[in-house]
């Protein structure tokens, strides 16, 4: 029972975004506290969701001594605030200024850095990489030189290895990232190096982060830290966030402690990370709302503080992997997409996602490894709370839009099978219908431009063109089974 006084004593250090009048203000903080009274926690089956809960007792139930939360509404931060306290024990309490390690949350903002550097000429997504490493290179594989990109790196298809890094004691001796790279003492990580072909496929590797750290300071010749602060933080106004490793003295007061497990905290506070564009930046809810923002904005052509619009498209662009671009990990489809990442270092953890449309997103941060289902439960509170489109996966699908009348008509005609069996598609008011033998008429709704289906049978339809785009034929899928036919004559 003596612990539940640490929550309370520090539990609501908050700033609201600038509001036209009282009442906004009024509203925003009912928002708050049904968002802090209303966790979802997990259900006892997939797509439910236990009773709602309230903040301050799910951090007492996961040993999270502190939380901070930042969200976004309407293009801009609606609110962030701080609940609980910076160490398990004490008594100074989190606040919007409180900051946190975001653990592999440092990748996206790194990577908007380094699209920046390809913005402006200095950097080629595309080339090798070897091409521009001096104090290291992507060693051979024997007589087998790998070929690894920039875009690779930044999209975890590189094929290289060493998934994440655990950090460092303050007491420890600090590897430089030369080390960390070949795997030399005092690195407590194994060498960085390919084992499955460069873009064939994704695999999660820090170390491949690792390796465009180091390209970067061998291009700029300036240390790394100070280089993220000239191409993204200081253009941001992410006054509260630092690359700096170890944290600097002048920065500590206002760092949490981490706790890797229950009531337990880190020793000297947190680790130290040189893989600092992997896993080093310290930083707050706000201002990682920030980054999420710019992105938002640049993708609209309304900013280009960093990147201009087209950069910001490509780094949402799915790759080889449809769930991750250059440096965001993509979610959901269509208009409803969002891009985020989380991120884990010793004794913290946190979570960000944002949509690329409609200018909604959250940040939540925590200082206690315990707490990964908290992130959950609280994103999934302020989803609810704001109505975020797609999110749940119960949820009813945003409507597609309706394909114009000249392509629907495209598809009128007879379609054959291999065993002559004939589908018809014919129009029927603003849509298709799907007529087969002796059958009533099937009315087809829209999916997209050329996939349909129907709510009477368990059925799709999708129409398949040439490289003209000439319709040729249709695929119809009956349970699961897939039926081609060829367009008749």
């Amino acid at each position: 029972m003596g612990t539940v006084s640490f929550f309370i004593l520090g539990f609501a250090c908050s700033s609201l975004a600038q509001t036209p009048d009282v009442s906004s203000k009024d509203e925003i903080e009912s928002r708050i506290d049904r968002v802090i009274s209303g966790l979802l926690p997990e259900g006892d089956a997939p797509k439910r969701f236990g009773p709602k809960a309230v903040l301050k007792d799910r951090m007492a139930h996961y040993h999270t001594p502190g939380v901070s939360i930042a969200v976004i509404n309407r293009g801009r931060i609606e609110w962030a605030r701080g609940f609980g306290v910076k160490e398990w024990g004490k008594s100074d309490p989190v606040s919007e200024q409180t900051i946190f390690q975001a653990g592999s949350i440092s990748k996206p903002v790194f990577a908007m850095a380094v699209m920046r550097l390809v913005q402006d000429g200095k950097l080629d997504l595309d080339e090798d990489v070897n091409r521009y490493l001096k104090s290291w290179k992507v060693p051979a594989n024997g007589l087998w030189q790998p070929r690894v990109t920039l875009r690779q790196l930044l999209s975890h298809t590189a094929g290289l290895t060493v998934h994440g890094f655990p950090g460092y004691a303050r007491t420890e001796t600090i590897p430089s990232v030369v080390d960390v790279l070949n795997g030399r003492p005092p690195a407590n990580t194994k060498r960085v190096f390919v084992d499955i072909l460069p873009g064939s496929r994704f695999r999660y590797s820090g170390g491949g982060t690792t390796v465009a750290q180091q390209l970067v300071v061998d291009v700029l010749g300036r240390p790394f830290p100070k280089i993220m602060q000239e191409l993204v933080m200081a253009p941001l106004g992410m006054k509260s966030s630092t690359y700096e490793q170890p944290l600097p003295d002048d920065w500590a007061d206002a760092a949490a402690t981490g706790h890797p497990s229950r009531n337990r905290q880190v020793e000297g506070g947190w680790h130290v990370y040189p893989e600092m564009a992997a896993a080093g930046l310290w930083t707050t809810p706000s201002d990682l709302a920030r980054v999420g923002l710019e992105v938002q904005r640049a993708l609209k052509g309304e900013s280009d503080r960093v990147l201009d619009s087209d950069k910001a498209v490509a780094m949402l662009t799915p790759g080889i992997d449809e769930k991750i671009g250059i440096g965001f990990f993509l979610f959901g489809k269509g208009k409803t997409v969002r891009f985020g990442h989380s991120g884990a270092d010793e004794g913290f953890v946190a979570t960000m996602t944002f949509s690329k449309e409609g200018g909604i997103g959250a940040v939540v941060m925590l200082n206690s490894y315990d707490g990964i289902p908290l992130l959950s439960e609280i994103e999934r509170a302020i989803a609810r709370e704001y109505d975020w489109p797609g999110y749940f996966p119960d949820e009813a699908p945003e409507k597609p839009e309706t394909p114009a009348s000249e392509t629907l008509d495209r598809y009128v005609g007879s379609y054959v099978t291999k065993s002559k069996l004939v589908f018809t598609i014919a129009r029927g008011g603003d849509g298709l219908l799907l007529k087969f033998s002796n059958q009533p008429p099937l009315e087809l709704a829209a999916e997209s431009e050329t996939r349909f289906s129907t709510t009477a049978i368990n059925a799709q339809v999708t129409f398949e063109k040439n490289k003209e785009g000439k319709v040729t034929g249709l695929l119809l899928e009956q349970d699961g089974t897939p039926t081609a036919a060829e367009r008749g004559p």
